[in-house]
């Protein structure tokens, strides 16, 4: 493994947690190990490893992104990795806000309810920092 790809692997652990990445490697086949060694090295080996954002403002754009796109299935990752990387429930409600003004409400409406779901997952804190 590159130097990269290790500091890519450490960082993944860290934003998205053991377990995510514990599962996303076992799960890997030979079909599949092109594109987890990309995602390790070059995304989160060369992207989030820079210095010239931190990993709350990467998490504002990540969430931004995926909802502007549609991205459904990667939203509760990134609202989990979000308040792991500091966000508050109530800031990633006003990315979520902020982004319905620009990519549109049917998308800012359907990360509102991913990322609700989550925060109902992980319990009473998380839903009442959003109120606040």
């Amino acid at each position: 493994m590159s130097e990269r790809a290790e500091q890519g692997m450490a960082v993944r652990r860290d934003v998205l947690g053991d377990a995510h990445v514990d599962r996303a490697v076992a799960a890997t086949t030979e079909f599949t190990r092109p594109f987890q060694e990309y995602i390790t090295e070059a995304v989160w080996g060369s992207i989030w490893t820079r210095d010239g954002l931190d990993r709350r403002t990467r998490s504002c754009i990540t969430l931004a992104v995926l909802t502007a796109l549609g991205r459904h299935e990667e939203i509760a990752m990134h609202v989990r990795a979000a308040l792991g990387n500091g966000l508050t429930a109530a800031e990633i409600a006003e990315v979520l806000l902020h982004t319905g003004a620009y990519a549109g409400v049917p998308a800012a409406n359907a990360a509102f309810a991913i990322g609700q779901r989550v925060l109902a997952e992980l319990g009473d804190d998380a839903a009442r920092t959003a109120q606040e």
